[in-house]
């Protein structure tokens, strides 16, 4: 039997499962017009090929894999920090904001990458789910702000996102933009905001 390098064999399961998404998600964001091979990826977390066809039969499924990673670590990450902002202008800051960190991280270039190189039902489904799942927070947050049109709030606000995403994407100073949105948008929210 091989050495684990975990307490538990599923432990050193999951390890080498994400260690393998990890690299394929690298990868992507290098070069993001080629679905990677299972050997370079398998190379890039410091493993054997034969070992990523443990884990995945074909660099189709691991693709597969990417997509049903990718968009549900997004949504989550986005939804715990407008948890953890507390009020609900914060909340919407939180949103923008880690939107935004997330589009600097890669994240964004590894979704496009995925949409090019794997379109499908099963990359569509899980874009549409992500973004249900990112507009019930968004929309809760300015709902509880009374204002008179969150759906409408909301898409402007996404509109920002999108249009300091773009900025960061073709080679904006990312924190320079994280802050220019947040002193956009901080304005609006502290004049509609109930706990001010």
């Amino acid at each position: 039997m091989p050495r684990i390098s975990a307490p538990t064999v599923a432990e050193h399961r999951a390890a080498k499962h994400r260690a393998l998404l990890d690299a394929a998600r690298a990868i992507l964001a290098e070069e993001p017009g080629t679905a990677p091979s299972l050997a370079a990826v398998a190379g890039r977390a410091g493993l054997a090929r034969s070992s990523a066809y443990e884990y995945f039969r074909s660099s189709q499924n691991l693709l597969e894999a990417l997509i049903q990673d990718v968009f549900p670590r997004w949504s989550a990450r986005v939804t715990d920090a407008m948890t953890a902002a507390g009020a609900p202008a914060a909340q919407v800051l939180a949103y923008v904001d880690t939107n935004l960190e997330l589009v600097a991280e890669g994240e964004h270039a590894v979704a496009r990458a995925l949409a090019a190189i794997a379109p499908g039902q099963q990359l569509d489904d899980s874009s549409r789910v992500m973004h249900e799942q990112l507009s019930h927070p968004l929309l809760d947050a300015l709902r509880a702000m009374d204002l008179p049109d969150p759906a409408t709030t909301a898409e402007m606000i996404n509109a920002v996102v999108y249009s300091a995403s773009s900025l960061i994407e073709t080679g904006g100073d990312p924190m320079g933009i994280r802050t220019r949105a947040g002193e956009l948008l901080e304005p609006f929210l502290r004049v509609h905001d109930k706990g001010r």
